[in-house]
């Protein structure tokens, strides 16, 4: 996300608190070993998550994010091959929701993988009134036992909607902190994992307090990237917020 930030506004300094807080999905697909799949079928028109490298993305068609992936598929054209990076739950959920067939990434985001169908249906059993929401970033085993499977915003609207007072979600944990906030009267329950009582995403944990204050007193670590990756990464973004303005 930093180096988005960056992408979309070159003129200004960047900070991100540890340049180490990286991300499963963008670890699991290095540009090199993209731009040799891509080589086997001059026909691809690759669609990246945006959880993924700048490189990456500078390799891609188009960008898109969870929330509005399905726009962007049903806006790919027809005659084209699809290949869907990194996250291939979420690109199959997306051809759930459109029908089009992809080629997929196999990359996932460690956290969202964690939930089973085994744990689910445990926590379902515990807690029968209560509806559960999934990110797309699941297995389709999790997002199957799922009332409502939608991104990070709009687990918010609906939440706010739903008639229960309790609601299962299956997300990264920090999410329930933003939900409580949102909804105050409601009661929250984090997803099992086979391991723990919640899934928390230990790059974004990476960003402490302390961090964000020495960065900020410093103005370091910087991102930078290259004129050039700039400028191939940006038009793909670009593309995005094209279609999704339609």
């Amino acid at each position: 996300m930093a180096e988005t930030a960056k992408i979309l506004s070159p003129q200004k300094t960047v900070l991100l608190p540890d340049r180490d807080a990286g991300c499963s999905l963008e670890e699991s697909c290095p540009p090199e070993k993209l731009r040799e799949l891509q080589e086997t079928n001059p026909n691809f028109y690759t669609i990246a998550y945006v959880n993924c490298s700048a490189e990456v993305k500078a390799l891609s068609d188009v960008i898109c994010t969870s929330g509005n992936a399905k726009k962007i598929v049903e806006a790919a054209p027809p005659d084209r091959d699809l290949l869907f990076v990194p996250d291939e739950n979420l690109g199959s959920w997306v051809t759930e929701q459109t029908g089009r067939p992809m080629t997929y990434w196999k990359g996932n985001c460690y956290v969202h993988v964690e939930w089973t169908h085994d744990s689910i249906t445990r926590i379902r059993r515990e807690h029968p009134e209560a509806p559960l929401v999934a990110h797309p970033e699941c297995t389709k085993a999790v997002r199957m036992l799922a009332d409502e499977v939608c991104s990070t915003e709009k687990m918010v609207t609906y939440c706010q909607a739903a008639e229960s007072d309790a609601i299962i979600i299956a997300t990264e944990v920090g999410m329930l902190h933003r939900l409580q906030k949102e909804c105050p009267e409601k009661q929250f329950i984090p997803a099992p994992t086979e391991k723990c009582a919640c899934n928390e995403c230990h790059f974004m944990k990476m960003n402490t307090l302390e961090k964000l204050h020495d960065c900020m007193a410093k103005r370091t670590p910087e991102v930078t990237l290259s004129p050039e990756i700039i400028e191939r990464a940006r038009l793909p973004i670009e593309r995005m917020l094209e279609i999704s303005a339609r």
